[in-house]
Formats: structure tokens, sequence, C-alpha cells
């Protein structure tokens, strides 16, 4: 599965896009081994409440099952103007 960041969460992990770790099976659980990494990841991903998330650009929360998806998206929320 691919990983992919969007604005402050970009900035902070330091990189657009990477592969993801293997062993997680839900959305929930993919976010806390990325955050292990520490870093940049921890400090991105600490506030699980202040990200957005879409499997295959399908929006979902936290609990999802990542079933065999090919993208995970991981994203600050979006505000209109």
């Amino acid at each position: 599965m691919k990983l992919v960041y969007f604005a402050w969460v970009r900035e902070q992990i330091g990189c657009d896009e990477e592969p993801a770790p293997e062993g997680a099976t839900t959305v929930a659980e993919l976010v806390e081994l990325l955050r292990s990494k520490g870093g940049g990841h921890a400090a991105a991903l600490a506030d699980e409440s202040r990200l957005r998330f879409a499997l295959d650009q399908q929006m979902v929360k936290a609990d999802a099952a990542l079933d065999g998806a090919s993208e995970l998206a991981i994203f600050p929320p979006v505000t209109g103007g």
C-alpha cells in the first residue's frame, strides 16, 4: 500500500508519499505504526482528531479496515473559503 500525505502532514513528515509498513489491519493501527517511527511522523500524526483519511479515494474513519487497499491518503481537515 502507498501512503500519500497532504498539507502540513506532508511538511512535518518530509515527503509526499511512501510505502506503508506491514502489520496493520486498520487505519488506526497503521497510524500507530507510523507514529512509532518518531520524528516528523510522530509530530504529524500525534493528534488523530486533527487528521482525515481516504482509502482508495474514499473518506473513512480511523477504525476502517485496510482490506487490500492500494492507497491511504492522510491530510488535515479542509476548510472552505
